[in-house]
């Protein structure tokens, strides 16, 4: 017999047919009714059993967690909540849960707790439905890619250069940890390592695909990355996904189209293909806005989010408009703003982009041409010798979701560049070649996907939209 998908069933035509279906139980009820889950949706099937017909010895294994085989015939349910049910003709427990020890009882946890769990934690209505739409957002920015002509590109995850200047990197070394060899002034002799170099995992994909865009003109990776940053925020992940294309021949204006295109095709399709788990995290959001004061609450709800995005043209404003509208805001007039700006060139803060997005434009903005001492080597420098073409995509409720430039095409300006930041070019050498043979414009943006996930699904911590969270101090599971 065909085991069907407790999805299939709820969805399908099946009525008085003799159905098969296997899941786990979310509860049990008088000794009569299993609600069971395969994770297929946030719903659950109700199956009623006889248990008049069903062995004592059998009954007494059904309980939370437990791994159950049901045959039996779908016919319309008489009781509220569900259409259908299965009438149990046969049962077997697949796989025993222990009631006693089981951790995901049938009650409300912390997250914290599912945390601590990680590894039952998507049996919980809450994390099978923001790993469903986890799903559902991978495939999606695949398909925009592959339908828009781009190439997928799988770059290394160790690597010998730093993209972002930032020195905060995993280093990749099989020396003997206690005895390494050292060089005549004590340091680590790593040409005796396995690459001959130090290497590190990458914290971005970006250099590598500039050389395929440079060659296949449009490409795309979607991969994981890592940051030593030991930050213990609701922000931060030591590994985390990063989606990052890069085109030849596009300049800043392009990358913006792309981006906003990009932006809003994703969040169109997860809302055509995820209404039950998004109208679930709605629910779960709303309840736990009516937790919080007044003066703390969002303005809108998730769906509302999310269409906030979708139905609006993004406002582009320059960096240097942007500081203007700060410098005179109430917000800073008052100091109201932890972080107050007082003068061009500061780095903004996700106050301030929130300020601008949610109270000032009221809809998304892409701000651009940063100051180039806040922004990284490659992006290209403008005219006026103090900016670049840099541009960030700000959000509701998070702030800057993506961070994109036109790439420094000139090879005097990027070896310039290299040398002012302290960058050793022997390092870059390929780099800089591409500069050398056959240079165009061209440009690129990242885009983490954890907080695409996070603006998604309306939670508000990044450990519980990535299936295993690394944090400092935490590598379980």
């Amino acid at each position: 017999m065909k085991v069907y998908s407790v999805k299939d069933l709820l969805v399908e035509d099946l009525l008085l047919q003799e159905v098969s279906v296997k899941g786990w139980v979310r509860t049990f009820r008088s000794n009569r009714f299993i609600a069971l889950n395969d994770g297929s949706t946030i719903h659950n099937i109700q199956c009623v059993v006889d248990f008049e017909k069903t062995p004592e010895e059998v009954l007494k294994r059904i309980s939370t967690g437990a791994a159950l085989h049901i045959e039996g015939t779908l016919v319309e349910s008489s009781g509220k909540g569900q259409k259908v049910e299965i009438q149990v003709t046969r049962l077997e427990v697949l796989g025993d849960s222990h009631p006693d020890e089981y951790p995901i009882q049938p009650k409300k946890h912390s997250l914290e707790f599912l945390r601590e769990n990680a590894h039952l934690r998507t049996r919980t209505n809450t994390f099978g439905a923001v790993m469903r739409v986890r799903s559902t957002l991978s495939f999606a920015v695949h398909r925009y890619f592959q339908n828009n002509g781009f190439n997928y590109v799988n770059t290394p995850i160790i690597t010998g250069s730093d993209a972002e200047g930032a020195g905060e990197m995993f280093r990749v070394s099989a020396l003997d940890a206690k005895n390494p060899p050292l060089n005549e002034d004590g340091s680590v002799n790593y040409k005796e390592d396995f690459f001959g170099k130090e290497t590190n995992l990458t914290v971005s994909g970006q250099l590598e695909a500039e050389t395929y865009a440079m060659s296949l003109g449009k490409v795309y990776t979607f991969g994981p990355t890592f940051r030593a940053e030991n930050s213990n925020t609701s922000r931060h992940l030591a590994e985390f996904w990063m989606i990052e294309p890069e085109v030849a021949f596009m300049d800043l204006d392009g990358n913006m189209d792309l981006a906003e295109d990009f932006i809003k095709y994703v969040i169109r399709y997860v809302l055509e293909h995820c209404k039950d788990d998004l109208e679930f995290l709605e629910k779960r959001l709303l309840d736990e806005e009516k937790t919080k004061p007044q003066n703390e609450r969002s303005s809108m709800t998730l769906t509302e989010k999310l269409h906030f995005v979708l139905d609006n043209n993004f406002k582009r404003v320059s960096y240097t408009e942007a500081i203007d509208i700060l410098k005179n805001s109430k917000p800073n007039k008052k100091k109201k703003f932890q972080y107050i700006i007082e003068e061009w060139g500061a780095d903004l803060q996700s106050e301030h982009e929130r300020f601008l997005v949610e109270k000032h434009f009221k809809c998304p903005v892409i701000l651009f041409d940063y100051p180039a001492k806040i922004k990284a080597f490659y992006m290209r420098l403008n005219d006026d010798g103090k900016t670049v073409r840099a541009m960030d995509i700000l959000f509701p409720g998070i702030g800057e979701i993506v961070g994109g430039s036109q790439r420094e095409e000139r090879y005097d300006v990027l070896l310039e560049k290299v040398k002012t930041m302290g960058i050793d070019e022997k390092e870059l050498w390929w780099y800089l070649d591409l500069r050398k043979y056959g240079t165009a414009v061209h440009s690129g943006f990242g885009l983490g996907f954890e907080r695409l996930v996070l603006f998604a699904t309306g939670m508000t911590n990044i450990r519980d939209v990535i299936p295993f969270p690394r944090t400092p101090q935490s590598a379980e599971f």
